[in-house]
C-alpha cells in the first residue's frame, strides 16, 4: 500500500512545511493530492516571516499565503516612512531590505550645491540622491539584524547609476566600502563603480540589476544575534571632483 495515499492531505501540507519553498512547488508536481497539499495556507504561511501581518497592507489579507508569498518576492514593499523596502528571497524565503538614500547619511547631503535630491520613474523610492559635485564623498547607514532573517549570511549591496555627465574619475577610482557589526571586524573592500571595465578588477565587480540600476557587494555579515546592529558605508575623499553619481540606497540580501 501506497501510504502516502491514505494521508489526509492535512498531514501532508504540514509534511512539506517542513522543506522549503523550492521544495514545495516541486513536489506539487508528483500529484493532484501533492498538489493541494503544496498549495495549502498552511505551507505557506510557514514560509512567511513571522512579522509579516505587521509589515503588508491590508490590501493584500485577501491573497492565499502562496500568492502572497509570491508577491513579496516580486514586489517589493515599501516601509519606513516610505524610505525602506521589504522583499523576500524567492528560494529560500529569507527576507531582503533595502535602506532607501533617505534613510542614509549623505555627507553634504542637504547642501544644495553638492547634491539634489530626485525622483527617477525607475525608482522603488519617492526620492533618490543625485551628486552634482564634491570632494568629500561619504554615505553611512545602518540596520538592525532582528529586521532580517536570523542566522543567515548576507551581503549588502550598493544600488546607484552613473548620470551621462558623471566625472568619469567617479567611476574609475577605487571607493573604500565597509561592513561590520557595531561591535566587531569589518570587511572592508576597495572597488571601483564602473560596470564595464572589469579586465585586470578582482571580484567583486559592479553589475547591472536589469532594472536601469547597477549594484556592487559592499561587504558580507551573518545573523548570528537577535538584536546587533550592522554598520555599511561607502567613501572616497581624494582630491578629486566626484559627479554624477545618483543613488538609490545599501540592500541587504541573504548570500547566494
Amino acid at each position: 500500500m501506497n501510504i502516502i495515499s491514505v494521508l489526509p492531505a492535512e498531514c501532508i501540507s504540514h509534511i512539506v512545511s517542513c522543506t522549503t519553498p523550492l521544495d514545495a512547488c516541486r513536489s506539487s508536481l508528483v500529484s493532484h493530492l501533492f498538489r493541494i497539499a503544496a498549495d495549502s495556507d498552511i505551507v505557506w504561511e510557514r514560509f512567511l516571516p513571522q512579522d509579516y501581518k505587521e509589515i503588508i497592507s491590508s490590501s493584500l489579507n485577501s491573497l492565499s499565503k502562496k500568492d502572497l508569498y509570491f508577491h513579496l518576492c516580486n514586489h517589493p514593499i515599501i516601509i519606513g516612512n516610505g524610505n525602506m523596502s521589504m522583499a523576500l528571497e524567492k528560494q529560500s524565503g529569507k527576507k531582503c531590505y533595502m535602506v532607501g538614500a533617505r534613510e542614509l547619511t549623505v555627507i553634504w547631503g542637504d547642501t544644495p550645491p553638492y547634491w539634489q535630491w530626485i525622483s527617477l520613474p525607475e525608482s522603488r523610492f519617492a526620492q533618490v540622491a543625485e551628486l552634482n559635485y564634491v570632494w568629500w564623498l561619504e554615505i553611512k547607514g545602518y540596520i538592525e539584524t532582528k529586521n532580517l532573517s536570523p542566522r543567515t549570511a548576507y551581503a549588502a549591496y550598493f544600488v546607484y547609476q552613473l548620470s551621462s555627465e558623471h566625472n568619469p574619475r567617479t567611476a574609475t577610482t577605487p571607493f573604500r566600502f565597509r561592513v561590520a557589526y557595531e561591535q566587531g571586524t569589518a570587511d572592508e573592500r576597495s572597488v571601483i563603480l564602473d560596470p564595464i571595465t572589469h579586465e585586470g578588477i578582482a571580484p567583486p565587480q559592479a553589475r547591472y540589476r536589469g532594472n536601469g540600476w547597477i549594484e556592487i557587494e559592499m561587504g558580507e555579515f551573518i545573523t548570528e544575534e537577535d538584536n546587533a546592529t550592522v554598520l555599511f558605508s561607502l567613501m572616497e575623499i581624494s582630491s578629486f571632483c566626484k559627479s554624477g553619481l545618483i543613488v538609490e540606497g545599501i540592500e541587504l540580501r541573504p548570500k547566494q
